[in-house]
C-alpha cells in the first residue's frame, strides 16, 4: 500500500495544519505543519484531509442501489427537509453500505468545500480525500457517543450519530446517549490514522466527477418535479407519486383547478385541452413512464432531457433535445414498445439541434 499523508485542516484559515505521513501499516513516518505560507514541498501519492464537521450535515440513511451520482442525488432528496440551502449550492458524499444496508451521507455547502480546496491548493495539496472530523472517529460502545475536541468544536460519533457542535450543545444533541470524552492525544491520533486508511466517504468525489462541465445534481431533482438524471428518475418519480397519493381531496381539487386555469395561457387553449384529453395516464404510474423515457433517450446518440415535469394526476411532460428530426421517431418507437405514447406538443430548431416538448401517456 502506498504511503498516506494525513492532514488535520484547521478551523481558521490563518492557522497551519498539522500533518503526518503514514506507511502501509499506519506507522508515522513524518510529522509537520503546512499552510499557504509554508506549503508542502513534496507531493504525496495519497492524501486524506480531516475537515471541520461543523460545516457538514451527516446522516446514516437507507438508500437504493445505483451509481455514485445516483446515490448522491437520492441522498439529497432524502435530506431535502433538513437542508436550508438550495440544492445547487450543496455537495454530497455517500459511503459504502453497511450490513444493514445503510450508508453514511455527508452534505456540505459548495462554498465551504471550495474554500477548503483553495486553502489546500495554496498549501501545495491537490487531489485529497475530504473526510468530516466526526466520521473520522470511532463510535462508542453500548450506544455511547465518542466525543473529541477539534479546535473550538466538539465532534460526536455514535453508531447512528455523527455531528460536530459547540461543546455546550453536546448533551442536547447526544440525547440519551452517554458521552465518552476522549482527550488522550494518542487515542485520538489512532482513530484518525485508522480513518485515513479506510475513509468512510469522500466529500471531494462529487466535485471531481463533475469536472469537465457536467451539470450538477440540480438537473436530477427539483421539488417542482423537474428531473434529469438517468435511471434515478425511477426512484424520484416514485417518491413524487407517493407524495401525490397522500394528498387529500381538497389538494387534488386545487391541482385540477390549476390545470384548467393554465389553459388560458396557452397559444391555442382548445388544442391544448384536446392534447391533454387524448393522453391516457401511463400504466404503472409516472415512475414507470419516466424510467421508460430515460431508457429510450439513452438509446439515441446525443439525445438528452432538459426537464421532466411530473403530473401526479395525468402523467409526464418532458422537454427533449436531439440531433435530427428522425431521432424523435426513434424515441417514439422505443416508447411504443413499452406500451406508451409520445405526443409531440411542440418542436422547434434550437441552435443546430431540435427541441421538443412531449407528453408521455398510455397506448390506446
Amino acid at each position: 500500500m502506498i504511503p498516506t499523508r494525513l492532514i488535520l485542516l484547521p478551523g481558521r484559515a490563518d492557522e497551519a495544519a498539522p500533518f503526518m505521513t503514514l506507511d502501509a501499516s499506519g506507522a508515522v513516518l513524518e510529522r509537520g505543519r503546512l499552510s499557504p505560507d509554508a506549503p508542502a514541498t513534496a507531493s504525496a501519492p495519497r492524501t486524506v484531509v480531516i475537515v471541520p464537521g461543523a460545516r457538514v450535515l451527516m446522516r446514516r440513511l437507507a438508500l437504493p442501489a445505483g451509481t455514485p451520482a445516483q446515490t448522491r442525488a437520492a441522498a439529497l432528496w432524502s435530506l431535502r427537509d433538513d437542508l436550508a440551502a438550495p440544492g445547487e449550492t450543496l455537495r454530497a458524499a455517500v459511503g459504502a453500505a453497511d450490513a444493514e444496508g445503510r450508508r453514511w451521507v455527508a452534505v456540505v455547502d459548495e462554498a465551504a468545500a471550495a474554500s477548503w480546496s483553495d486553502w489546500l491548493r495554496l498549501s501545495g495539496v491537490t487531489g485529497a480525500v475530504l473526510l468530516p472530523d466526526a466520521l473520522a472517529l470511532e463510535a462508542g460502545l453500548d450506544g455511547a457517543a465518542t466525543a473529541v475536541r477539534f479546535g473550538d468544536d466538539l465532534a460526536l460519533r455514535a453508531e447512528d450519530l455523527a455531528v460536530t457542535v459547540q461543546p455546550d450543545l453536546a448533551d442536547v444533541v447526544a440525547g440519551d446517549r452517554p458521552l465518552l470524552a476522549v482527550e488522550d492525544p494518542g487515542r485520538v491520533e489512532g482513530m484518525l490514522v485508522r480513518a485515513a486508511m479506510h475513509p468512510a466517504l469522500d466529500l471531494a468525489v462529487s466535485a471531481r466527477s463533475e469536472a469537465g462541465g457536467l451539470k450538477r445534481w440540480r438537473r436530477a431533482i427539483a421539488l417542482a418535479g423537474v428531473l434529469a438524471l438517468s435511471p434515478l428518475a425511477l426512484i424520484l418519480a416514485e417518491a413524487i407519486r407517493d407524495d401525490a397519493a397522500a394528498r387529500d381531496a381538497d389538494s387534488r381539487a386545487a391541482a385540477t383547478a390549476r390545470r384548467i386555469s393554465d389553459l388560458a395561457s396557452a397559444a391555442d387553449p382548445v388544442a391544448e385541452a384536446e392534447t391533454r384529453l387524448a393522453v391516457l395516464p401511463p400504466p404503472g404510474g409516472v415512475a414507470s413512464a419516466a424510467a421508460a423515457l430515460f431508457a429510450a433517450l439513452e438509446a439515441v446518440p446525443q439525445a438528452e432531457m432538459d426537464s421532466l415535469t411530473v403530473d401526479p394526476e395525468g402523467g409526464v411532460r418532458a422537454s427533449l433535445r436531439y440531433a435530427a428530426y428522425q431521432d424523435l421517431e426513434a424515441i417514439r418507437t422505443a416508447m411504443e414498445a413499452q406500451g406508451l405514447t409520445l405526443v409531440d406538443v411542440s418542436t422547434v430548431d434550437d441552435g443546430g439541434r431540435v427541441a421538443s416538448d412531449v407528453i408521455v401517456g398510455a397506448a390506446r
